[in-house]
């Protein structure tokens, strides 16, 4: 086999389609884009038009309201601070803040703060400071000797 010789599998390239080069070629004339109005014009996508009928997302009402403010917190379940703990990932000896968990690779950020929860289970001594926990959480690190510290206030100490 020589260089001028490599080819490629049969049907592995295939020619483009060109459009408007005589009826003959099956595409010709409105080059497969049918006659007249708007959609017969290159650029266009009317989303969500239903022929002059009042467009379903104008039909049904609004309902909710999205808080602008709200807070996403990042979660972290005490099963995955337990297994950072035997991976070696997290020091057991050290506090346990926002920058751990992130240097562990628990969480993806810091922008609104660490929710600590109660799925897994807990057997390494911890000093855990977050912005919130569960009640199940915090008496889970506290079973396991520890302690864990809430930075933010709940929403109904907040209110009251």
């Amino acid at each position: 086999m020589q260089l001028n010789q490599i080819t490629d599998n049969k049907g592995a390239r295939k020619d483009r389609k060109r459009v408007g080069r005589g009826i003959g070629s099956g595409k010709g004339k409105t080059s497969g884009a049918g006659v007249k109005g708007q959609k017969s014009r290159s650029g266009v996508a009317i989303k969500g038009f239903e022929g002059g009928q009042m467009p379903l997302h104008r039909r049904l009402p609004k309902r909710g309201f999205n808080n602008l403010f709200r807070k996403h917190y990042q979660v972290v379940n005490i099963g995955r601070l337990q297994k950072a703990v035997d991976d070696r990932k997290l020091d057991a000896k050290k506090p346990v803040d926002a920058e751990a968990l992130l240097a562990a690779g628990l969480i993806k950020s810091m922008k609104t703060g660490v929710r600590l929860l109660a799925k897994g289970s807990l057997s390494a001594n911890l000093k855990v400071t977050v912005s919130g926990a569960s009640k199940a959480a915090i008496a889970a690190v506290e079973g396991a000797g520890g302690s864990v510290t809430v930075t933010e206030k709940p929403a109904a100490e907040v209110s009251a």
